[in-house]
């Protein structure tokens, strides 16, 4: 059961850049916030009784059921309804993750409120401890807020997005670069797109051909692993996606002008065999 008490957690979660700091819940009363801003998400979810929310010169009647969400660096005002105040629980939190996880819900500056949720959200909002949690109770605030941001992109989803072909095709280059059976069909056909118009979209927005873009990311990986991994040429060769290190040495030498044993050198390394 979430506590009447605020509670403030210290870098939470900090690894995730999903960082809570505040939990609670607010029993029906006077108590209003601003004009002001803050530098965190704050996320209400109306128990019961009604309240208004300011912001970017528009008013927002809140009643039982209705979500609002707080941008950070955005100026609001929020107060009871002076004959019926509300009653709510809220939670707040910041990081990259969370503003990631934000943008997939209905939830934007111009349009923080959504109303009458189909389900009673109070039992998700996770109470949040102390910094002096543990690393297993930190990893369950996530997970709980986690869940908790769920229901609002189900019930909430953003509009949909024009699909990034092109992000789509280098997330699959990057998690498969290393399959030595790699081949230009097997991303086409992963982002399912026809082929000649993927090879356009890419050429315009990488300024390389999509067979170009992997040999590149090859190399480059090739290029850290070669510095500091210790690993031989050949391992170095397998790992990038390439099984004829003589293959590998050419496509090398022709990306950086060196061969693999003289980038070696070059960067304080003999080469292992």
């Amino acid at each position: 059961m979430l506590s009447m008490k605020p509670i403030r957690v210290f870098d939470t979660l900090s690894s995730s850049q999903f960082i809570c700091t505040y939990s609670g819940y607010k029993p029906a009363n006077r108590h209003k916030w601003g004009p002001g801003v803050r530098d965190i998400y704050a996320l209400h979810f109306i128990v019961s009784g009604k309240g208004t929310l300011e912001t970017r010169n528009q008013r927002y009647p809140l009643t039982a059921g209705d979500s609002f969400m707080i941008f950070p660096h955005t100026e609001i005002y929020y107060y009871p309804d002076p004959e019926d105040p509300w009653e709510y629980v809220w939670i707040e939190f910041k990081g990259d993750e969370a503003e990631r996880m934000v943008a997939m819900t209905g939830l934007e500056r111009d349009k923080p409120v959504v109303a009458a949720c189909p389900a009673d959200l109070k039992p998700y909002f996770p109470e949040v401890r102390g910094a002096d949690a543990r690393p297993f109770e930190k990893m369950r605030t996530e997970a709980q807020l986690r869940l908790l941001l769920s229901y609002y992109v189900e019930f909430y989803p953003r509009e949909a997005q024009p699909i990034d072909y092109v992000r789509l095709a280098k997330e699959y280059i990057m998690i498969n670069y290393w399959r030595t059976t790699l081949t230009v069909s097997d991303i086409v056909n992963a982002v399912s797109l026809e082929r000649s118009y993927l090879f356009r979209l890419f050429k315009e927005a990488a300024g390389m051909s999509v067979s170009g873009y992997v040999t590149a990311y090859r190399i480059e990986r090739a290029r850290e692993l070669l510095k500091s991994s210790g690993l031989s040429i050949k391992s170095v060769a397998f790992s990038v996606g390439y099984k004829d290190q003589l293959y590998f040495s050419k496509v090398f030498k022709k990306a950086t002008s060196y061969t693999p044993s003289e980038y070696m050198t070059l960067h304080g390394r003999d080469e292992e065999h």
